[in-house]
C-alpha cells in the first residue's frame, strides 16, 4: 500500500476528546497492551498528530504521528501498528515467520506466500480470515511486515500451505516507514538468537540454494519504483541478522540524505534571490510615497506577484524565510530598505522605505510588463489558458404541454430554444386564429390552451391572456435545462438548473474561519489548479477535501474569510459570470478608513 509515494492531505494536532477515542480504539484492538503501554503510546501531554494523506490507489488513510514517527494508521475505520510500534510491543500481534531473502520481496509490494513461510515447532498462530498479523525473520523477532490473513489456520493447513497467506500493507523501508525517522529495527537478543538460530543453523547450512530459489516463488512480485532499493535491502542468506543489513543501510541512508539536504538548500536559495528581485523590482517600479503606509498583504499580493518573472512562481513557503513577516523583518534589519509597523494589532504595514539605499538604486527594473506575470501566478506554470463555457438556458416539453407541440411535431421531452418556444406558440395563435380582434395584444384561450396553461380555479375566469403573460406561463410549465459548451468540445445538455461556484465561510475550533469553495469542476475548473493559485494570492494554506455523496467532486478549503479574493479571481481570472457565483455577498465589509 505504501510503495508508492503518497500525498498528505492535512497535517493537524488531536483534540483531548479525539485523544481518549483513540486510546479507547487501541485498547479495544489490541487488548494485551497493557494501562501503561496504552499511556506511553498515547501520552496525555505530549503533541501527537493527526495526518490524513492519500496513497497512490486512492484510499483515503489517517495516520498518527507522535515524535515524528507514525504509530498507528487507520484504513477503513480499522487501525493497524506501523512497524515503529511493533518494534516496542512485537507480541501484540500473531506472527508468522519467513526468509531474509523474501523481505526483498516484500518490500518491494508483494504477499507474502504460504510457501515461505517457516512453520516453528509449536506451529502457526491461530488466526482467521481477516485477523491482522506481522512477518518477521528467521533471525530477529522484531516484525518487517504487517497485513491481514487471507485465510484461516485451517484452510492453510487443508490447502498444503500453498497460495497466499498475508495481504501486506506496510512494510519496513516503504515510505509509511519513510515518513518517520527511519531508524533501523532494534538488535536480536540472546534469546531469540538461541531459540531461532540454532535449532534451523544446519537448515540454512544445507538449505541455502533451495530457499533462495523458493523465495523467488513464494512471494507474488508487483512492479514498483522501489526495486532498485529493495535489492540493496537483502545481501542474502548468508547474513542472517538485519542489524548488519542496516548497519550498511544506515550509512547508505545518511549519504542519500545528506544529498537530499543539498539538493532541497538549492531551491530554497533560488527562492530566496527571487524574493528578494521581486520585492527591490516592487518597491522601485510600484510603491510611491504617497502610498505609504501599505498593508503588507497588500503589497504583496499586487505589487510583489505582479513583478514575478514570467515562467516562475514566487512562494515564500519554498523559501528559508517561510513567512512574509519575517522576509520583511530581514529587509528592516539586515538591508534597512524599509521599517514595518505594526498600525493595528495584528496588522502590519510598510510605513518607510529608504528610497537611497545603495541596493535599491542599483536595481535594474525587466522590461516584463504586470500582463505577463500576472497570469503566471494565477494559473500556475504551463497552464493552458483557461476559456470560461457559453451556459444557455433550454426548456424540455412537459406530459402537459405536449397537446400544444403537437402540430410543431415536439413530443414530450424535446429539449428548445426559449426563441423555438416562443416562435412554435406564435404559429400555434395564428393556426387557430385566436388573436383577439379587438385588441391584437391578447390571445383567445382554447381548450388546449386552456389545459395547458391555466389552472382548474382560472377555467371560468380567464378568457384571454397577454402575449407576454401566454410565453411567460408556456416556460414556467416546461422543464428547465441547460446547455454547456466548452471550446472545442461538443454541447454537453442536462436537465434542471446548472449549479452555481458556491463559496461560503465555516468555523473551524474557537475563532478560526475558513473560505469553502465547491462545484468547480461543472464549469470546466481543475480545483488544484484554483487552490494553489489562491494560496499565492493571500499567502494561506488550502487544502482539497471530497464531497460526501459525490464521487467526482471536491471542495476547495482555504483559511480565513477569503471570499472577496475568490470572487475577484473567478471573475477577473477565469471570466465566470457574477450569476454563476453564489456567496459573495457574504465577504466581509471593509470599514471607513481614518
Amino acid at each position: 500500500m505504501f510503495v508508492r509515494p503518497f500525498r498528505v492531505k492535512s497535517n493537524t494536532a488531536i483534540k483531548g476528546s479525539d485523544r481518549r477515542k483513540l486510546k479507547a480504539d487501541i485498547s479495544s484492538a489490541f487488548p494485551s497492551l497493557s494501562a501503561d503501554e496504552l499511556s506511553e503510546l498515547v501520552p496525555n501531554k505530549e503533541e501527537l498528530n493527526v495526518v490524513k494523506i492519500y496513497v497512490h490507489k486512492g484510499d483515503s488513510v489517517t495516520l498518527y504521528v507522535l515524535h515524528k514517527n507514525p504509530l498507528f494508521f487507520e484504513l477503513e475505520k480499522r487501525l493497524y501498528p506501523t512497524v515503529y510500534v511493533l518494534w516496542r510491543y512485537p507480541t501484540i500481534l500473531p506472527t508468522f515467520r519467513t526468509w531474509p531473502p523474501v523481505l526483498q520481496k516484500l518490500i518491494g509490494g508483494a504477499d507474502l506466500m504460504l510457501p515461505g513461510v517457516v512453520v516453528p515447532s509449536s506451529g502457526l498462530p491461530d488466526v482467521k480470515q481477516g485477523d491482522c498479523c506481522s512477518v518477521t525473520l528467521v533471525n530477529n523477532r522484531a516484525p518487517v511486515a504487517v497485513g491481514t490473513a487471507t485465510m484461516s489456520r485451517d484452510e492453510m493447513h487443508s490447502l498444503g500451505m500453498k497460495g497466499r497467506g498475508v495481504c501486506v500493507l506496510h512494510a519496513y523501508m516503504d515510505n509509511l516507514w519513510a515518513f518517520g525517522d527511519k531508524s533501523a529495527p532494534p538488535l536480536p537478543d540472546a534469546e531469540s538468537e538461541g531459540q531461532g538460530v540454532k535449532g534451523e543453523e544446519y537448515e540454512v547450512d544445507e538449505m541455502e540454494e533451495e530457499v533462495e530459489e523458493e523465495a523467488e516463488k513464494c512471494v507474488e512480485e508487483e512492479q514498483s519504483p522501489c526495486q532498485t532499493v529493495t535489492d540493496q535491502a537483502c545481501s542474502g542468506i548468508e547474513e542472517l541478522s538485519l542489524t548488519e543489513q542496516e548497519e550498511e543501510k544506515g550509512d547508505k541512508g545518511n549519504e542519500e540524505e545528506e544529498g537530499n539536504q543539498d539538493d532541497q538548500k538549492m531551491p530554497q536559495e533560488i527562492m530566496d534571490a527571487l524574493l528578494l528581485q521581486c520585492f527591490l523590482h516592487a518597491l522601485k517600479s510600484k510603491v510611491k510615497k504617497t502610498d505609504l503606509p501599505l498593508l503588507t498583504s497588500t503589497f504583496l499580493r499586487n505589487h510583489m506577484f505582479a513583478c514575478c518573472p514570467s515562467g516562475k512562481q514566487l512562494d515564500i513557503k519554498k523559501s528559508s524565510y517561510k513567512k512574509l513577516s519575517k522576509f520583511l523583518q530581514a529587509m528592516q534589519k539586515q538591508h534597512n530598505l524599509v521599517r514595518v509597523k505594526e498600525l493595528t494589532k495584528g496588522v502590519e504595514s510598510i510605513v518607510e522605505v529608504d528610497w537611497k539605499n545603495p541596493e535599491l538604486r542599483s536595481i535594474k527594473v525587466p522590461e516584463e510588463t504586470d500582463v505577463e506575470a500576472t497570469p503566471v501566478q494565477d494559473g500556475g506554470v504551463g497552464e493552458p489558458p483557461y476559456h470560461p463555457p457559453e451556459i444557455t438556458t433550454l426548456y424540455s416539453v412537459s406530459a402537459r404541454l405536449e397537446p400544444l407541440f403537437l402540430d410543431a411535431k415536439k413530443r414530450k421531452g424535446t429539449i428548445l430554444q426559449p426563441a423555438e418556444v416562443r416562435h412554435i406558440v406564435t404559429e400555434y395563435v395564428k393556426k387557430n386564429e385566436l388573436v383577439d380582434e379587438n385588441n391584437k395584444n391578447y390571445v383567445t384561450i382554447n381548450p388546449t390552451l386552456c389545459d395547458c396553461l391555466l389552472d382548474k380555479s382560472e377555467y371560468q375566469e380567464v378568457e384571454s391572456l397577454k402575449w407576454d403573460d401566454l410565453f411567460s406561463r408556456t416556460l414556467e410549465r416546461m422543464q428547465e435545462c441547460y446547455q454547456v459548451v466548452f471550446p472545442g468540445q461538443a454541447p454537453i445538455k442536462k436537465k434542471g438548473h446548472i449549479d452555481p461556484i458556491d463559496i461560503s465561510v465555516a468555523s473551524r475550533g474557537s475563532n478560526k474561519k475558513v473560505t469553502l469553495i465547491k462545484n468547480l469542476e461543472v464549469y470546466g475548473l481543475d480545483p488544484a489548479v484554483v487552490a494553489t493559485a489562491l494560496q499565492r494570492r493571500v499567502q494561506a494554506s488550502s487544502v482539497l477535501q471530497p464531497i460526501p455523496g459525490s464521487k467526482d467532486k471536491v471542495l476547495v478549503q482555504i483559511q480565513g474569510n477569503q471570499i472577496h479574493q475568490v470572487g475577484n479571481l473567478l471573475q477577473d481570472h477565469y471570466q465566470i459570470p457574477r450569476k454563476c457565483i453564489q456567496g459573495l455577498d457574504k465577504a466581509p465589509k471593509g470599514g471607513k478608513k481614518k
